[in-house]
């Protein structure tokens, strides 16, 4: 029998699996954030600072007693979590580093072929030196290693030493020990991880059926599509095949969209007594990253919340239809607007610069109050001591 899921009853449930159903202030500590990533999945980590790394703000948005201290702990202290790729840079639980072993092999076979074509020939010869160096000096930073006569100028004009870093991480050989000032420090993957994380080795077709299972229990719902996008560890013929040769576990979906169309999908065969009653998630206004894994995929936020969102960091100024990283905001179920903000540390203040909402919802005394009270928190969570409004910063 197919199961019929109502928009409001699909955005619920995704909101659920993405760790925003709970009230944002419950107490988390160390081994509760971790059993939140666990839950989640995975949290994107980039540089840019606008208010704050992508990675510290997810957790924020999930719950606002996290405490920057325990996710170190358990990246460079405990090992209970490790930085790798999934769609991108990513922390993700140890105990699925295991599975990526499937993916550093892949990586393995493409890699070098992918890079050479901004890279140029000859720099897999910095290879067994960069590993050699690390297993006999220890943990390194990329200037550590700058080969002579090489300057880095961007991505595409990496120094040897810096590309063989990247690929020793990207394939496996190498953890991140540790972050300076951002910047990754390099270790041996036996010296980062404990043996129980990465031992022994899955087999293939365990592997496919970890991938799958795990992205859709993580989805609630999903197309074969999106389980493949989830980790980005399988293809979409290695999901497809999956969710065929597992018929007998699944029920199909109609999940319904925003604009009434519903949308095929697959669930658990017990999904409905698993989610027991949906939660409906607080009332309060929060503010998300433009990396939140709830819009990760722009398509799924679209069709389930009808909000159209793109970064416009590498689009020229004058033709940015926002701002330059603007962030979306999440109240109740509804994503209903976006804000342009910046934390100016030397002024102690965030910045903020302009809101727009989404078309139907007014910004009523009710709304603002609580979008203001939301900017105090994340003004404090950033580390500055108020926030100014800028001249013409509130919708007409």
């Amino acid at each position: 029998m197919t199961i019929l899921l109502t928009n409001t009853e699909a955005r619920r449930i995704f909101l659920l699996k993405q760790g925003l159903a709970g009230h944002p202030g419950r107490a988390l500590g160390k081994a509760g954030l971790l059993d939140l990533i666990h839950d989640i999945g995975f949290v994107q980590v980039d540089s840019i600072a606008t208010v704050e790394r992508a990675h510290h703000q997810i957790l924020f948005s999930r719950n606002q007693t996290y405490r920057r201290e325990d996710l170190a702990a358990l990246l460079e202290k405990d090992g209970e979590l490790f930085e790798n790729w999934t769609h991108d840079a990513s922390i993700i639980p140890s105990s699925f580093y295991r599975y990526w072993k499937h993916k550093f092999r892949r990586e393995e076979a493409s890699i070098v072929e992918r890079w050479r074509k901004w890279r140029g020939e000859g720099f897999e010869a910095a290879f067994d030196e960069t590993y050699a160096r690390i297993a006999s000096g220890g943990a390194v930073l990329s200037r550590e290693l700058k080969a002579d006569g090489h300057t880095s100028g961007g991505w595409w004009n990496w120094h040897p030493n810096k590309t063989a870093l990247e690929y020793l991480w990207r394939t496996g050989k190498v953890a991140i020990a540790r972050r300076e000032n951002f910047q990754k420090v390099y270790d041996l993957v036996e010296r980062v991880l404990p043996e129980h994380h990465h031992a022994p080795d899955v087999e293939h077709d365990a592997f496919v059926d970890w991938a799958c299972r795990s992205a859709l229990e993580r989805l609630g719902f999903a197309t074969h599509g999106e389980i493949a996008a989830f980790w980005d560890l399988v293809s979409p013929d290695e999901a497809k095949a999956w969710v065929e040769a597992h018929r007998d576990e699944l029920r199909p979906v109609l999940v319904g969209a925003v604009d009434g169309k519903p949308r095929a999908s697959h669930a658990f065969a017990d999904f409905p007594e698993r989610l027991g009653d949906i939660p409906e998630p607080p009332a309060r206004l929060r503010v998300l990253s433009p990396f939140d894994p709830l819009i990760r995929d722009r398509n799924r936020a679209e069709r389930l919340f009808g909000f159209f969102y793109r970064i416009e960091i590498f689009v020229p100024e004058p033709k940015r239809q926002y701002g330059y990283y603007v962030f979306p905001l999440l109240e109740g179920d509804r994503l209903v607007g976006r804000i342009d903000m910046k934390a100016d540390r030397k002024a102690g203040l965030l910045e903020v610069r302009r809101l727009w909402l989404e078309p139907g919802v007014r910004a009523s005394a009710g709304r603002m109050e609580r979008l203001e009270a939301e900017l105090g928190r994340v003004a404090k969570f950033a580390g500055v001591a108020a926030v100014r409004y800028l001249d013409g910063w509130k919708p007409g």
